[in-house]
């Protein structure tokens, strides 16, 4: 048992035919405000192990997940990152002293989060070890692609358009990789409110700038985005959705954006198309 779609999507791409995985949470659902109802709690305990992405995104099943440990194998995909102290870790002031969980938006995190999965199950199951090598070193040439297409398409955006205004703090760590300022209108948590000084101030960032587009969030509500749009017409400057990006889920069946790599390309291509 898998919680969010990205942790689901790269057990599967390790276990190939081994490994029966299940996603508990779908296109569309937020991690940071999903509580487990009974059912999900049956088939956790039912699962023979469990990962989940950790950081406190799945915060408010935190204790949930301390619970299963003690009775079976439970893994946060994250915890090479945080055991090694990566330096790469974000720690924003506004998270409660707790590092930005939003890792898998930087393809080279994610491959460290994939080298410490693919031990945990070669751990666990020797008799396939080698099995999970290959996988895992087939993978990682995927996403080292990853990062190279991320890295050569948005180097084709004007240096000054390379915004990324979005709903919630979750894409600092894309924007850190490939060059973009961040203008989240929410901290890491999408249980964050939105200030009136932080709305007027990215406002004023956008007019400033003259950024094209802002973005939705696939996982978020859209308003307090578009209410970006009147404030910066009444200043003299036209801003427009850019498109959908996906946050905390991936996208629905046959969307493209269904799996991992798919995903990072859409998020890419949508804002490529929207600032270029």
């Amino acid at each position: 048992m898998c919680t969010t779609g990205p942790v689901a999507d790269l057990l599967q791409n390790l276990g190939g035919e081994h490994l029966e995985v299940t996603g508990l949470m779908g296109p569309g659902v937020d991690p940071h405000l999903y509580r487990a109802v009974p059912a999900d709690i049956e088939r956790l305990a039912a699962a023979d192990m469990i990962f989940y992405n950790g950081l406190h995104l799945e915060g408010r099943m935190a204790d949930l997940f301390e619970n299963l440990s003690a009775r079976k194998p439970t893994f946060a995909v994250t915890h090479a990152l945080v055991e090694a102290k990566d330096p790469r870790l974000r720690t924003p002031p506004e998270f409660e002293g707790y590092y930005d969980p939003h890792v898998w938006h930087d393809p080279r995190l994610w491959a460290e989060c994939v080298k410490y999965v693919a031990d945990v199950l070669g751990e666990f199951d020797p008799p396939h070890r080698d099995d999970y090598i290959r996988n895992r070193d087939a993978y990682l040439k995927e996403l080292d692609e990853a990062d190279r297409y991320c890295r050569d398409q948005l180097a084709t955006i004007p240096k000054e358009q390379r915004v990324l205004v979005s709903a919630h703090d979750a894409f600092n760590y894309f924007c850190i990789a490939y060059g973009l300022t961040s203008m989240p209108l929410k901290g890491v948590s999408t249980e964050d409110e939105v200030t009136i000084g932080r709305m007027d101030e990215v406002v004023e960032f956008l007019v400033e700038r003259k950024v094209k587009a802002v973005f939705v969030e696939s996982a978020a509500a859209p308003q307090i985005v578009r209410a970006l749009i009147e404030p910066c017409r009444r200043a003299g400057h036209e801003v427009r959705i850019g498109g959908e990006l996906y946050a905390d889920a991936l996208g629905p069946p046959e969307s493209g954006a269904d799996n991992y790599l798919g995903m990072i390309t859409a998020n890419v291509d949508t804002i490529v198309s929207a600032l270029k």
